[in-house]
């Protein structure tokens, strides 16, 4: 198919394997768009206030998701913590979690109760891997602090540029010392990352976003509604994740990472909140950046397949995560029918959330 030439296309229901969907009233107005953007099944992240490290919690919290939008597969993770251990994870199992996230200390939205010290959780990672639960890493170190003394050792300082490619060697260490434990690097951002995934076994993949197949540097560094952790790196990273879409055969696959932030946090308080909202339009963004690749000749016509499409957003990603979409739904898209809203609102809830390219057209999707 000459994928640019097209202004229809049919493809299976997608699967998200990386959402936030919050609680409370942001939960009440984000989830019900998940189908909105193309998507029936999604892996949910457990960074909520407190964060999600019992059975009971995430059940409850699924329970609490189902209520909202029933219509949708909630696949569930548990936060890793000091207080998960061997045994939790073996409830988990019993109670159909899926995996464990883990998040670097205080390097994103509510990560402060993050891992300090990897070996420490060598034997919760060694109950995953008999387990058979995935481990979703956010590859990213936290960033040396400002008054910290410089170096001539390029090595030593860390920013929100570099904390991907130097949590690299962790990431590496981790595959190799748990050779069969099903391994996520999450929102790969580098050039160098998407490297590193493809240099591992196949218990290892590597989730790629919506938006960091269009942002770069210069984007975020002027917009705070295109800010996210990790950051969106050079326009050759960009091109090279938008490469990995139509060539990697299935080590990478659609986690969109969308992560909504009440819009006062965004603009209007002393930090700005990372994360980039795309959930309502989320297979809509991929096939608009994969057609200004194309138009840049990053990647080729022809390389935009179906079998690449369906792979990307559904296939590949339900099959490492040994998930089936028990409904086998469909969707269509059609170019340029949709109009992004400038905000998401919902009567009845205060809370109010920009979404990724506000105001701008983009794929609308109908449900077959």
């Amino acid at each position: 198919m000459e994928f640019t030439k097209l202004t229809e296309i049919e493809l299976s229901a997608a699967f998200d394997a990386h959402v936030h969907l919050r609680d409370g009233e942001m939960s009440q107005l984000v989830t019900p768009t998940i189908r909105k953007g193309g998507v029936n099944q999604v892996y949910v992240m457990p960074n909520l206030v407190p964060p999600i490290t019992t059975v009971q919690q995430c059940l409850e919290y699924r329970d609490r998701l189902r209520a909202i939008e029933p219509n949708v597969d909630y696949v569930m993770s548990l936060y890793l913590h000091e207080s998960i251990t061997p045994e939790v994870i073996r409830e988990a199992k019993k109670a159909g979690i899926t995996g464990v996230k883990s998040y670097p200390a205080g390097v994103t939205t509510n990560s402060s109760s993050g891992v300090l010290d990897y070996e420490t959780f060598y034997p919760v990672f060694a109950e995953m891997e008999k387990q058979n639960m995935v481990l979703n890493l956010h590859g990213e170190v936290p960033s040396t602090p400002a008054d910290a003394p410089t170096t001539r050792d390029s090595n030593a300082a860390i920013t929100i540029l570099n904390a991907e490619p130097a949590f690299l060697p962790t990431f590496k260490s981790l595959h190799a010392r748990f050779p069969n434990l099903r391994i996520i690097l999450e929102h790969c951002s580098t050039a160098a990352a998407l490297d590193a995934v493809r240099a591992c076994g196949p218990t290892v993949a590597g989730t790629i976003t919506a938006h960091h197949l269009s942002l770069i540097i210069d984007d975020w560094a002027g917009d705070p509604f295109c800010f996210c952790k990790p950051v969106a790196k050079t326009p050759e990273d960009r091109d090279a994740l938008l490469r990995a879409v139509v060539s990697s055969s299935g080590r990478f696959f659609l986690g969109t990472d969308s992560a909504p932030h009440a819009s006062v946090k965004k603009r209007g308080e002393d930090k700005v909140a990372a994360g980039v909202f795309t959930q309502p339009y989320a297979v809509g963004y991929v096939l608009d950046a994969l057609e200004k690749g194309v138009g840049r000749a990053v990647i080729g016509e022809g390389e935009v397949s179906n079998e690449v499409l369906e792979g990307f957003f559904a296939g590949w990603g339900r099959k490492f995560y040994q998930v089936d979409d028990t409904k086998n739904e469909r969707v269509v898209l059609r170019k340029r029918q949709e109009k992004i809203v400038d905000v998401l609102k919902k009567d009845g809830v205060d809370v109010e959330v920009v979404p990724f390219r506000k105001g701008e057209q983009t794929w609308s999707v109908e449900w077959k």
